[in-house]
């Protein structure tokens, strides 16, 4: 019974690896979208951050103190003064017609306010069709205005001697410090999760319509053919989850450590670490992308059903916006989908060098996961493989009712 059983499950292991390559559709999921989709934001986020971001002036003040400022803003790496406009309607014209993207307006008391040691307010307007503008316009500005107000502080305050001078306009010395990601870039913070996400739905999008091709060839339209090697549910399952598993082991290799290696994006992680953690990572996907299977009707509907929810997972996995700002419904609802540990897990393991013991929170829950849905994967196909029974049983009730009738 148990060399029978291992032997079945092969054959389905086999038999699954046949399936996935004889469709085309199913190997641009498994094989050309997990390794082009990287490539692509990988080069598209390359350049890590905006720089020269074309900015406009409205100089009221037109005084030197203005002008310097102006210098200083169009100096810094991430603004590139274009033009000077004579007044506000001139600058929203420029960015109305996309020849910049941001204006900085000089009040007419800007100098005098200075001089007479009063604060001065400074306006900037960003077009927020990308938020990375409004960052290095605020950074930049944020930046200048410190160090022309130190500047000021000493023209108007002179000291006896250098180090009173730098206690005066220093008292407090700082140096900022990035943590992981030490040039601010967006393709470190961005590109390490949608690797993690990309192997979730490309699993779920191939599974998926491997299923709906199943019930589309099938006579009586379920999940499990009518063979004697399908009669075990744990064969069905072992022998399908492992031959997704061969696959994307290289997958998983090219995704997570040769792309981050071409772009030379942060890898802190150990590859035993790192590999241990994939593993659960890949089990409970593969085994989540079998049950969703099991409801799939046709080739289409994954496609129908879950290319949407890729942007959605992004959003609540707590990377691009904080974990303990979201509503705890949607929190409890991520937290249903591997890629919420999983990327959790892999920033920190890969970008940040945790440990194992450090992420055993979401390691744990994706074992977990992986234990839930191998139930739910089983139940599925058991469920399937009754059916499928029923359907013959009922076919040949049918026929040998019209036999007898005939007869």
């Amino acid at each position: 019974m148990v060399t029978e059983g291992i032997k079945d499950t092969f054959l389905i292991w086999k038999g699954e690896l046949k399936n996935v390559f004889a469709d085309t559709g199913v190997m641009i999921f498994f094989f050309l979208v997990p390794f082009i989709y990287p490539l692509l934001y990988a080069f598209i986020y390359n350049n890590e951050v905006v720089r020269e971001a074309k900015m406009v002036v409205v100089d009221q003040s037109n005084s030197s103190l203005s002008r310097k400022f102006i210098r200083m803003v169009d100096a810094t790496a991430d603004v590139k003064v274009v033009a000077a406009c004579a007044d506000m309607d001139e600058a929203k014209r420029m960015l109305d017609k996309k020849e910049a993207y941001g204006i900085l307006l000089l009040p007419t008391q800007f100098s005098k306010d200075l001089h007479a040691e009063r604060q001065t307010n400074i306006s900037l307007y960003s077009d927020m069709s990308s938020l990375l503008f409004y960052k290095a316009f605020l950074l930049s500005a944020t930046e200048v205005s410190f160090q022309l107000g130190k500047e000021v502080r000493m023209h108007n305050h002179p000291v006896s001697s250098e180090k009173m001078e730098s206690i005066t306009v220093n008292p407090i010395p700082y140096e900022s410090v990035t943590l992981f990601n030490t040039q601010n870039g967006f393709a470190s913070f961005l590109v390490p999760a949608i690797l993690i996400l990309v192997i979730q739905q490309t699993l779920i999008l191939g599974i998926g319509m491997l299923g709906g091709t199943a019930r589309e060839k099938n006579r009586f339209h379920t999940l499990v053919p009518i063979s004697k090697h399908f009669n075990g549910t744990l064969r069905i399952v072992f022998g399908k989850s492992l031959s997704y598993l061969v696959l994307y082991i290289l997958v998983c290799g090219w995704a997570l450590v040769v792309v981050p290696e071409l772009f030379t994006l942060p890898q802190l992680a150990s590859p035993v670490t790192l590999t241990l953690f994939i593993l659960p990572y890949l089990f409970a996907c593969i085994f989540f992308s079998m049950t969703l299977s099991g409801f799939m009707v046709s080739r289409e509907s994954p496609m129908m059903i879950f290319v949407f929810t890729s942007v959605f997972l992004l959003f609540i996995s707590g990377i691009s916006w904080p974990m303990h700002s979201i509503p705890s419904f949607w929190k409890a609802t991520g937290y249903l989908f591997p890629s919420t540990p999983g990327i959790q897990g892999f920033v920190r393991i890969n970008t940040m060098g945790a440990t194992l013991n450090e992420v055993s929170a979401e390691y744990k829950l994706l074992w977990i996961q992986t234990g839930v849905y191998f139930l739910t994967s089983c139940l599925v196909y058991r469920y399937q493989i009754i059916r499928s029974r029923k359907l013959v049983h009922l076919q040949y009730s049918n026929m040998k009712s019209k036999q007898e009738t005939k007869e």
